[in-house]
């Protein structure tokens, strides 16, 4: 019968984790940058990674089946994907998210979702990852810049300054700050502040000056709900941020940003937005687990409710676009 039911997807959601264990494995390992651009055997990998042949293998062969590696006779080859993003000698290598998405703070979230739910949020000792300098923000700045620059990029073609006078952009929760950095490298007259933790504004300095814009870029370090912003901000960046918060706290830092624009200024929004219905599309309808299980109040908002709390902030011109790689979106209003 066609539509007999199955447990086919109840074992692999089952057994998901088996998957991210293999790839991080095949990272801590550096198998794919061993494997390069000619490929190799079991044999030569065990060499060349300091492993035991079978382990290489039983790995090489669940990778492959995992549609990472491509298999020929005995050699295994890189895929288009695992060349351009885990290939430590690829310009825009992503492996280093594994160390942040699979890492210790954040897997412990997902431990005990049925108690999360209980609670109605995190279970964590604390604030879960809203504690003051948690050390999963210094994971997060170091390994996903390179997932956030195709947006970033986006954005800054998105949101235009004016060209013919010096500019100032906030980056709040900057982290790596390339969402910042990415509107200095379009616009030579803006400069760019960046606010986040202490010790996570070591790798936005970092980034500034690995992109020559050190003389373009300054730095608040503490909690946007706290420090002093400044004033007469032609733009100011959330991205990412205010997922982790409800409602009301959304709209106080919204408050507070309204006040630190110059006037027709800017606020940027970036967001995992799900559609009305809560389950589609699929990367931001389920990210709302992410926030269930790691902080005590986020979620994941949808647009007319990201729209009610820019209104409730005096915020005018809400409107939304789509950015690379098709999982965020962009929300910009004008200050009222």
């Amino acid at each position: 019968m066609q539509d007999a039911p199955s447990p086919v997807e109840i074992f692999k959601t089952l057994t998901a984790y088996q998957d991210s264990a293999a790839l991080k494995a095949a990272l801590e390992l550096d198998l794919f940058t061993a494997i390069g651009e000619k490929g190799a055997t079991a044999a030569e990998l065990a060499t060349r990674c300091d492993a035991a042949e079978r382990g290489v293998r039983i790995l090489c062969d669940y990778v492959t089946v995992l549609g990472f590696l491509e298999k020929k006779g005995d050699r295994y080859h890189l895929t288009k994907d695992s060349a351009a993003f885990l290939n430590k000698k690829s310009p825009v290598y992503a492996g280093g998210a594994a160390e942040f998405l699979l890492s210790d703070h954040l897997t412990e979230a997902f431990a005990d979702v049925a108690a999360a739910v209980r609670k109605g949020g995190t279970v964590l000792e604390g604030a879960g990852s809203m504690a003051p300098e948690h050390p999963m923000w210094l994971s997060f700045a170091r390994g996903m810049s390179w997932l956030m620059t195709p947006g970033a990029q986006a954005l800054a073609g998105i949101v235009p300054l004016d060209s013919a006078r010096d500019t100032k952009v906030l980056d709040i929760s900057a982290s790596h700050a390339i969402w910042g950095l990415s509107f200095a490298q379009r616009n030579p007259r803006a400069h760019v502040v960046a606010l986040d933790w202490a010790p996570v504004l070591k790798v936005a300095r970092e980034n500034a000056d690995r992109l020559k814009l050190t003389d373009r870029f300054s730095t608040i370090e503490g909690s946007a709900f706290e420090v002093d912003f400044g004033p007469d901000y032609d733009l100011i960046l959330l991205p990412n941020f205010l997922h982790h918060f409800d409602a009301p706290t959304c709209v106080r830092l919204l408050e507070k940003c309204h006040a630190a624009l110059r006037e027709n200024g800017r606020v940027a929004i970036v967001e995992f937005v799900p559609n009305p219905d809560r389950v589609s599309p699929p990367d931001a309808a389920t990210f709302s687990l992410v926030m269930l299980v790691s902080t005590e109040r986020g979620d994941a908002y949808t647009f007319a409710e990201f729209e009610k709390m820019l209104q409730e902030a005096r915020f005018k011109s809400i409107e939304h676009h789509p950015l690379p790689p098709g999982v965020s979106t962009a929300i910009v209003a004008t200050k009222g």
